[in-house]
Order: C-alpha cells, then structure tokens, then sequence
C-alpha cells in the first residue's frame, strides 16, 4: 500500500538537543531527509492540501509547492532546536530595475544611457513594500530617444527633456535612501534582475557622467542566480515573467516600466524569502569588472550611501 507521510508543525524529539546547528550527525536532520522523501512522493493536490493547513501559500508549479513544504518544516524543525538569530540578515532589501536608452537590434557601438532610476524598498521583516523612488533621467551623449525605446519603455521624449541628468538623479537616490537610515541604523542591499543593471547600465553611466561608481552598489543579489538555485532550475527559466508564472503569479503593470518591473521583482523576492530562500548577494564589480561572490562568505550589508566623486 501507499505510504502516509506524517508532516506536522509540533515539536520535536530533536528539540532538545544541544548539538551544534550544522552537526549533521542530530537526529533533527535524519527527520528532516525522512520527511523530504515523503514530500518528494506527494501528488500536487496533497502538497496543496498541507500547505494550505499550515496557512502557507498554494500557487505555484509542483516543484514550487514541494520546496515550499519542505523548507517550512525545517525551518520549524531547526527553530525549535536552535533559534535563528535574526540580527544576520538584512533589514531592508532595495530592488533596482533600470531603463536605458537603446535602439532595435543594440548596434555594438550603441551607449546605453539611464533613463529611468526606481527603487523599491522591501522590509525583510514585515515582507510587504514599504516604499518606492522614481525618477527620470535626462540622457547626455543621445539625447534624442529612439521610437523603439519609446515604445519598449512608454518614456516620452518630452519626460527626459524635463528631467535631471544622471549626477542629480543619483544625488537625489542617495539623499531617499538617507532619510530611511538605510547602512546607518539599518542593514540593506540592493537586489537586481541579472547581472547588467550593476555591470552594464551603471558602471558605463558613471563613466559617461564622469563619476566613480557608487560604493553602495558594488554588490548586490542578482535574483535570476538566487531563484535558479533555490528552485534547482536551468537559468533559461529566470526571466521575469517565468519566475512569476512559475510562482503562480501574473505580472502587474507594464513591461518595461522601471517601476513596474522592479515592484514584479520584488514580489518575487518577498515568495522566495516566505518559501525559506536567505537572499544574499551573490554578485559584485571588482576593478571595474563583474565577479561572483560566494555564499559561504560573511553577509554584509551595504555602506551608508554617499555620492561618489567626479572623475578627473
């Protein structure tokens, strides 16, 4: 006959153990694997059913469902046995989607300018946003936009003539970003889908605006790398409308709005951080190039922000 997996939210007999958390010889961890091979032979219906009657959320694709569950119970488990120290992560997680200037088909030569520079703050705690920037960007070298970027971002013409160049835009993130104490009473970091936002549009921005690149952006989560990971999926399924659709979710808004698109990545933070994902940076710019950081280094949030300086 079909075997029952016994799944529950109580205590353990593993609760009492005064063993080291990553000692893997605690009986805690042999209920754990036990109970993940039961999920693992779940229907999706069942896993479904028993998220449900822990109250935890039922959208998303069968593998979702079972990293769901299975994340649930040992962070329960793990928690009854040793508990978290929540001073280890971030309070605050800024999620940057930029727009820049481009042309169909991208010639090579083209300078992607910054149009458009949202931040949508996440507490980490509460798990809801808890506030937003937008601003405009006049571009400098091809200040006229293209009809494709027009119709890719839906920005005018007429909204960058109005807008501030890049060094104001920045002056006035860092000065957004100061006033919710962000590196000073709270710990933060930015968080970006891929890897260009960082690698690409800032660091050539800063070049074209002759400022050095911005120390509180020299790391950051790239989401697409975090999601891969923790769903065990090939990166060709980290898009953005993807990982909401595997997530059970639709995208809100429009395309290509920097805002938008940025409001979308961070509901999908908020999913992986409910589902028991500790997003933390995985990307940084060393000497001007892109590197990846190793999770087994130390989690630390980003610097206060500051302007940087004009390069000579």
């Amino acid at each position: 006959g079909k075997q029952h997996c016994r799944i529950s939210d109580q205590g353990t007999s593993g609760k009492n153990s005064t063993s080291n958390q990553n000692d893997f010889s605690d009986p805690v961890y042999k209920e754990i694997a036990i109970t993940n091979g039961c999920i693992n032979r779940m229907t999706r219906d069942e896993l479904r059913s028993k998220l449900a009657e822990f109250k935890l959320e039922t959208r998303g694709v069968k593998d979702v469902l079972k990293k769901r569950l299975k994340n649930y119970y040992k962070k329960q488990k793990l928690m009854q046995k040793d508990p978290i120290n929540s001073d280890s992560y971030y309070d605050y997680i800024c999620v940057v989607d930029f727009e820049a200037t481009c042309e169909e088909g991208n010639p090579p030569e083209f300078i992607h300018e910054i149009i458009e520079f949202p931040v949508v703050l996440l507490n980490t705690h509460t798990l809801e946003i808890e506030d937003t920037f937008q601003q405009y960007v006049k571009p400098e070298i091809n200040p006229k936009l293209s009809e494709f970027c027009i119709g890719l971002t839906g920005i005018t013409q007429d909204i960058v003539d109005k807008a501030d160049t890049f060094p104001q835009v920045l002056q006035n993130v860092i000065e957004w970003m100061r006033q919710r104490e962000l590196g000073t009473k709270y710990r933060y970091c930015m968080l970006t889908d891929g890897s260009w936002d960082m690698s690409k549009f800032l660091n050539i921005q800063c070049r074209v605006s002759r400022i050095k690149y911005p120390s509180f952006a020299k790391k950051w989560i790239n989401i697409r790398k975090s999601y891969g990971n923790f769903y065990k999926v090939p990166r060709n399924q980290t898009k953005l409308t993807i990982m909401l659709e595997k997530l059970g979710m639709n995208y809100d808004g429009r395309p290509h709005s920097g805002l938008d698109d940025s409001k979308n990545i961070a509901r999908i933070a908020i999913r992986m951080l409910q589902d028991g994902c500790e997003l933390r940076v995985n990307e940084k710019m060393h000497a001007g190039q892109l590197m990846t950081v190793s999770s087994s280094a130390p989690l630390e949030g980003a610097p206060a922000p500051q302007m940087p300086r004009y390069r000579n």
